[in-house]
């Protein structure tokens, strides 16, 4: 080999390496881990894990998601903390499971009389549009989404009036736990997990909840009446959220894609309660029981019997420093759209 044959091959491989070290280093991978409270064939379950799939699919398999239902990773009163401490990385609970940690957020639950889940699910996600308030700070928020119509299930006893509900001791969680007392009923804190076995064992005369839970928890086949008390109807609302440095870790272009599928599945979530509702529905009378309707009176007397909650709320509210009234009429202004 020539000295000049020499001299151009070295050119060569340093022009080579320099490209080379050109080259856009490959975006990072990660695996994440999603706890959720609700049993694996329930649509709430279904849908977020179909979340997974569609992160690992948008971000090119860069983010994948091990997806764990039913509390096999956190039980669901411990799921925020689990993702604030890293037990795991994403979590879905509701707000009712740790009373007081969402002043603001939790006005979503007061029985404002909701139509739909599409309606409560645009109200929770507009809320937090609005006020993005600092409960949730110590987290990635994704998105929120609220069932339909919470109402009251008896089991034995059917209540056609509100005198039917005093001291009846009904299952219910966060807010509507308070519902129940204003109603006149008697409230057994407990999560959904707990109330079919509580209803079957006759730790409760009834619970309070959507009427998808006849289905989607069975409730149907441990329950007789459902009272359908809209005027005076509750909400429970879910957040998604993900640890902080978690989400700090992942490429900007995937975080962009990751919030992209959360709004479309807060959606997705809001649609899938409306239709699950009906589906509850049908279980609930397949099972010979009834469903009782108010007539005009008595629905107000419901509606006027919750109504000194929200009042409460806005005291609430203000005393903690933020304006009562601005969020309640925030919420009630997203409702009139579905009036």
């Amino acid at each position: 080999m020539t000295k000049n044959t020499k001299i151009f091959c070295v050119i060569t491989i340093c022009m080579m390496l320099a490209g080379l070290s050109s080259v856009p280093a490959a975006a990072k991978s990660i695996t994440l881990t999603y706890s959720n409270f609700f049993p694996p064939t329930h649509i709430q379950s279904e849908l977020p894990e179909s979340w997974c799939k569609e992160v690992e699919k948008r971000t090119n398999g860069r983010v994948k998601v091990q997806y764990y239902a039913g509390q096999t990773l956190t039980n669901a009163k411990q799921t925020f903390d689990s993702v604030v401490d890293g037990i795991c990385d994403i979590g879905l609970s509701a707000l009712a499971y740790t009373r007081g940690r969402f002043p603001v957020m939790a006005t979503i639950d007061l029985p404002f009389g909701y139509p739909s889940g599409e309606a409560a699910t645009a109200v929770a996600n507009e809320l937090f549009d609005k006020f993005k308030p600092k409960e949730f700070d110590d987290v990635k928020f994704l998105y929120i989404h609220a069932h339909g119509p919470g109402l009251i299930h008896t089991k034995d006893k059917p209540i056609k009036t509100l005198a039917d509900l005093k001291g009846v001791k009904i299952r219910s969680t966060g807010l509507s736990a308070e519902v129940v007392k204003a109603l006149g009923g008697m409230p057994v804190a407990q999560p959904m997990p707990e109330a079919y076995q509580s209803l079957q064992k006759g730790v409760v005369d009834g619970s309070a909840y959507p009427l998808e839970a006849n289905k989607g928890w069975k409730l149907g086949e441990v329950v007789d009446y459902a009272t359908a008390a809209y005027s005076a109807a509750y909400t429970t609302a879910f957040y998604v959220v993900m640890n902080k440095d978690k989400w700090n870790s992942i490429d900007a272009k995937d975080q962009k894609a990751i919030e992209e599928i959360s709004k479309e599945w807060a959606v997705k979530h809001g649609e899938a309660w409306d239709s699950s509702d009906m589906e509850g529905l049908r279980f609930f009378l397949q099972q010979g029981n009834t469903l009782i309707g108010l007539d005009s009176n008595e629905a107000e007397n419901w509606k006027n019997a919750v109504a000194p909650l929200i009042d409460e709320k806005i005291k609430d509210l203000n005393k903690q420093g933020f304006k009562g009234e601005d969020i309640v009429n925030a919420v009630r202004a997203t409702l009139k759209r579905f009036e």
